[in-house]
């Protein structure tokens, strides 16, 4: 089940994006971080309840959002589920007027199959400045950018 995240579900999203971050897939999120940003994220929720993925959508500007800290744990990959956590955001995105998506990633292959095409990083000035400039791998960021058109 996907479902908008909850107080409750903060401490399990935190614990498996510090996963994925031990394997230098994605920045890790303190939860300070994770409590103020709530309301952008989208949770699968496994058949016992527990949080199995995550997902979120961050509103940069006024036809801009950016999908982060998508995960889904070792255990429930390749059933599909980032694939509808990401298709969640969209249409999240839709439903509020934003016009374009973006994701800064090293899954390339994964947001291409969803429609994603890679493009400058530069075209992001708004997230470089509000969010770049305090990663530890600013100015040498080697993930990829890819933008969605949904308009």
């Amino acid at each position: 089940m996907i479902r908008k995240a909850k107080i409750a579900d903060v401490v399990e999203i935190q614990s498996m994006l510090r996963d994925f971050a031990a394997e230098g897939a994605l920045l890790p999120r303190s939860l300070s971080e994770l409590y103020t940003t709530l309301r952008d994220m989208v949770v699968y929720e496994d058949e016992t309840g527990r949080v199995a993925g995550c997902c979120g959508l961050h509103i940069i500007w006024s036809d801009l959002a950016e999908i982060r800290s998508l995960a889904v744990r070792k255990s429930a990959r390749r059933h599909g589920i980032g694939g509808k956590l990401v298709q969640e955001c969209i249409a999240e995105a839709k439903a509020l007027g934003i016009s374009k998506l973006f994701a800064l990633t090293y899954a390339v292959e994964f947001f291409g199959h969803l429609g994603f095409k890679l493009v400058d990083k530069n075209l992001f000035p708004q997230k470089v400045w509000a969010d770049c400039v305090h990663c530890p791998k600013f100015p040498n960021c080697d993930e990829s950018a890819l933008l969605l058109d949904i308009s």
